[in-house]
């Protein structure tokens, strides 16, 4: 599919929504910390129509998607959730051009892995009358925007009854912000305004529609939960991962997302392995090789953000006589993370990835489970104890095996064991009790030891590889090689201590 622009803008928007009940009057806001005025402008007519799936897929996961006519900017937006707190929602918004009627192809696609692949139409138009109201310091600074919206609604050819909400979008952020926003909301209850857990405009909107549960709910099993709950909520757990770090991907602006679909991909992949002998190992077995898939090219973009990463730091320490090639060195990497990222979106837009979040959505939601002894235990903390011990003893097992010099990839082997082991161990901890989750930290110190000595031998192996192919040689090179040697043989040091923490009796007694 032919990609379009990307989006004209990005910006976090932190509002309180406060519902305004009939005859309400907007208080006076003037001085509500030392020091602010309040600036009326002038009134706005704004025409909203929001896009979504039939079944309102968007809204349900708390996304909206809109064409907004009557402000300045960009007219098309994607809100993306972020955090909430009380009145208060932070969300991600980023604007597109466009004309009206057409999402614009660039934000359908950041909304993509909600919607896999489901047609998007005209769900809600909405009309606003706005009057806004700026809070400035002495300095004429906006630190606040106060508005009051009476929004009209209509559904295709339906008028529906409307509402009126007051909103408050800080600007200022940190401890003042954090004043000034509680002493409008304060203001503004006092006056009559209701303050209930924040909802976008189209939820009020459609109503109960809008509020049902999303695809996938993740959630924490309570202490006496069952294996059936804790086998759901990783899964859950993982699958809400991917879903909410996809659009970041999209974007590219933080690598962080990047790592962490990364890391739902690998976790899920690793529940399925350590939760087989309580499933249909038969429909599991396609669904983990296309996790490996997604992994893998996830993976791709990730490991060279963590090289380009370490070796920038590296070689900023270089000595100038050892400089020569190392702007080389990283244009050659920049070549390949490009590379890999454009591989990694048309992976992501294919119709691979729609078909495996479908499959994960289901599985998420009715893992396949088979008759076995864990699932009617008369003590779930014993069954999830014994899932655990079996992820447990092959760790352990190669740990044991190591010579006294082992190879790099001998010690990278027992990193992978060592993740797979912390997966479960996290798994299980909500019914096994925090001793569970005080090894499995520990277990994620040697996994984090072993998982540096790794990038160092992938840093060496890179460098050396690219090296060979420079026009004319590359001293910086044989230095940055030289680095990652010394730190290879510091975590050789390091990760035994981890280790014997970690296998200490006390903690793995639940095992």
């Amino acid at each position: 599919m032919k990609r379009t622009a990307g989006p004209a803008g990005t910006a976090t928007e932190r509002e309180a929504k406060l519902i305004a009940p009939p005859g309400f009057a907007l208080p006076d806001l003037t001085d509500l910390v030392p020091d602010t005025v309040t600036v009326a402008l002038p009134e706005e007519h704004l025409d909203a129509t929001y896009y979504d799936t039939a079944d309102l897929r968007l809204a349900r996961a708390g996304i909206t998607l809109r064409h907004r006519a009557g402000e300045r900017g960009p007219q098309w937006t994607v809100k993306l959730p972020d955090d909430s707190r009380g009145p208060e929602l932070a969300r991600r918004e980023i604007r597109f051009d466009g004309p009206h009627g057409r999402v614009p192809e660039n934000a359908a696609d950041l909304v993509l892995a909600s919607t896999r692949g489901r047609d998007l139409e005209p769900v809600a138009r909405l009309a606003t009358l706005r009057r806004p109201i700026e809070i400035r310091d002495g300095d004429g600074r906006v630190l606040a925007e106060v508005v009051d919206d009476t929004v009209s609604v209509s559904q295709g050819e339906r008028p529906k009854a409307g509402f009126r909400e007051v909103e408050v979008e800080l600007h200022a952020f940190g401890r003042s912000g954090r004043r000034l926003l509680d002493a409008a909301l304060s203001c503004l209850v006092g006056a009559g305004c209701i303050a209930e857990p924040p909802v976008p405009k189209l939820v009020r909107a459609l109503g109960e529609p809008a509020t049902r549960p999303p695809d996938v709910i993740a959630s924490t099993p309570a202490a006496d939960a069952t294996v059936v709950d804790l086998v759901q909520s990783a899964l859950a757990r993982s699958m809400v991962q991917i879903l909410r770090h996809d659009p970041g991907v999209r974007l590219g602006e933080d690598a962080e997302h990047v790592h962490q679909l990364r890391v739902a991909t690998r976790r899920m992949r690793s529940d399925l392995r350590s939760f087989a002998p309580l499933l249909d190992r038969g429909r599991l077995a396609p669904i983990r090789d296309e996790l490996g898939w997604l992994g893998g090219v996830v993976g791709a973009v990730r490991d060279r953000d963590v090289l380009s990463a370490r070796l920038t730091a590296h070689i900023a320490a270089l000595p100038g006589i050892d400089a020569p090639g190392a702007d080389w060195l990283l244009c050659q990497l920049q070549d390949e993370a490009g590379d890999a990222r454009t591989t990694m979106l048309a992976a992501l837009r294919g119709d691979r990835y729609m078909h495996l979040l479908d499959t994960l959505v289901i599985l998420a939601a009715a893992p396949p489970f088979i008759e076995a002894p864990e699932l009617t235990a008369p003590s779930p903390s014993k069954a999830a104890a014994k899932i655990a011990r079996r992820q447990w003893r092959p760790l352990a097992d190669a740990v044991a095996a190591l010579r006294p010099d082992p190879t790099d990839g001998a010690l990278h082997r027992v990193r992978i064991l060592a993740k797979r082991c912390r997966y479960t161990a996290e798994a299980v901890a909500p019914i096994v009790g925090p001793t569970a989750a005080r090894f499995a930290a520990a277990v994620a110190d040697v996994q984090t030891v072993l998982g540096d000595h790794q990038d160092t031998v992938v840093a060496e192996a890179w460098l050396r590889d690219t090296a060979a192919t420079a026009p004319a040689g590359c001293p910086a090179a044989d230095q940055l090689i030289a680095v990652e040697r010394s730190l290879r043989i510091e975590l050789r040091a390091q990760w035994t201590k981890a280790w014997r923490t970690a296998s200490a009796q006390k903690l793995r007694r639940w095992l």
